[in-house]
């Protein structure tokens, strides 16, 4: 499967995931929760929700089920420290709002989760020369 396929197939899928997501964000981190919070008790419902789009529809895995989900949450793993690590420098060290610093954020780590996702996670034969 080509590049910009899995490009653009990622992106629906994500984009479908984290507007929901981020709108909740929203609203729970303007209602009371704080916004790491938000995060560590959003983002393993984004990942587990989105699982199934990206292994079948974006890259099209057909590897062993359970070493894809073993490296998915590796990935995770990182994907979410790059999150929680941009809202405490950009929001509470340097007091940028936590809502664009989360839109930022859905940004950086999507790209981050892309390379991880094609070389690491889904590597099929064909995607990963």
């Amino acid at each position: 499967m080509a590049v910009l396929t899995q490009v653009a197939r990622y992106g629906v899928v994500g984009v479908l995931n984290n507007l929901l997501g981020y709108l909740i964000y929203l609203v729970v981190t303007w209602w009371w929760l704080d916004p790491k919070v938000a995060v560590t008790l959003l983002y393993p419902v984004g990942a587990l929700t989105a699982y199934f789009g990206h292994a079948k529809y974006s890259f099209a895995y057909s590897g062993s089920t359970a070493h894809g989900v073993l490296r998915y949450v590796i990935a995770h793993l990182i994907g979410y420290s790059v999150n929680v690590l941009m809202l405490y420098i950009l929001s509470d060290r340097l007091l940028f709002p936590h809502q664009i610093i989360q839109a930022l954020a859905i940004v950086v780590v999507a790209g981050v989760l892309f390379f991880l996702f094609r070389y690491f996670v889904f590597p099929n034969r064909s995607t990963a020369t």
